[in-house]
């Protein structure tokens, strides 16, 4: 056996350590502080910085800078923790049986005992055109026409039912509301509004589930593509914020602002002509039929 399959051996071995390694990586990442990601993992010291240096050493790479105590992501760091998240949420989900794949697209589920939950299942594009109202076609045909170009002339007539988002620091907020958005017509104008430039909303349950839905957008972007989900939650509802159900369907374009940069459009449809794994249509009609669109 040559050098180098040995050190691929070597690494192997070290597969049974990865899931912990990739929560003490990322922990410290978040925390940047010894003591406090030690004390959120039940870790010790020596543990910590054990699976620290064995992740520099599979990478190659220092992840952090040290001085005066205080921790601070090198370039390298920075770099691979996205990828770092992104394997650890689908290592958490996957052990706890919320994501798999459904004819080879991405599923979500999760449901909490106090009555929240979520489904999501991704479907291919063609479905648009099969769809029960042509507002996702119209999009797509839109999008299509002006080139992921926002501020086209052929966006004008399907804009006002988009959301808009900008990325800032791994965060993506809000630019725009259409005034005839799902998102208007359920949290109301006030909310919707309000929301402009802040970070899109947060689940209540965990950041592995968030992080999964966060694939979607990392797709698009990525690809400057088209993706189309199906999504049956609880979301806060009206002025009021009361937790309901809500089933929809969403479809997520990348686009560009008129400085050439990434803009994420979301038009989205409540409608019970959804297909989710795992959820009936006696489920679906949880959601109020007055909030169909």
């Amino acid at each position: 056996m040559d050098g180098g399959s040995l050190d691929i051996t070597r690494k192997v071995k070290d597969f049974p350590l990865l899931f912990e390694m990739l929560r003490s990586f990322t922990t410290l990442a978040r925390t940047l502080n010894l003591s406090h990601a030690v004390k959120e993992l039940g870790s010790t010291r020596q543990t910590l910085r054990r699976h620290i240096s064995q992740i520099e050493e599979m990478k190659g790479v220092a992840l952090f800078e040290i001085s005066e105590r205080q921790y601070k992501l090198t370039e390298a760091g920075q770099k691979i923790l996205p990828e770092a998240l992104d394997l650890l949420a689908q290592a958490e989900a996957w052990a706890y049986g919320n994501t798999r794949q459904v004819d080879g697209l991405q599923y979500i589920s999760s449901v909490h005992p106090d009555g929240w939950f979520f489904y999501q299942q991704q479907h291919r594009i063609s479905r648009v055109f099969s769809a029960s109202s042509p507002l996702l076609r119209d999009s797509v045909l839109a999008w299509t026409e002006s080139g992921g170009q926002l501020e086209h002339p052929a966006m004008a007539s399907v804009r006002p039912m988009f959301n808009v988002f900008r990325k800032v620091d791994h965060n993506w907020l809000f630019t725009e509301v259409g005034d005839d958005s799902s998102f208007v017509s359920w949290v109301g104008w006030k909310n919707a509004r309000s929301s402009i430039g802040r970070v899109m909303g947060q689940l209540p349950y965990g950041t592995s589930i968030e992080r999964l839905m966060s694939l979607a957008y990392q797709e698009v972007e990525k690809t400057d593509s088209i993706r189309l989900d199906h999504i049956f939650t609880v979301l806060p509802l009206g002025d009021d914020a009361v937790p309901t159900p809500v089933v929809y369907e969403r479809l997520l374009l990348g686009a560009r602002f008129p400085d050439d940069s990434f803009a994420m459009i979301s038009v989205a449809r409540r409608t019970y002509d959804v297909e989710i794994e795992g959820v009936t249509p006696e489920m679906l009609k949880n959601m109020p039929e007055e909030y169909l669109m």
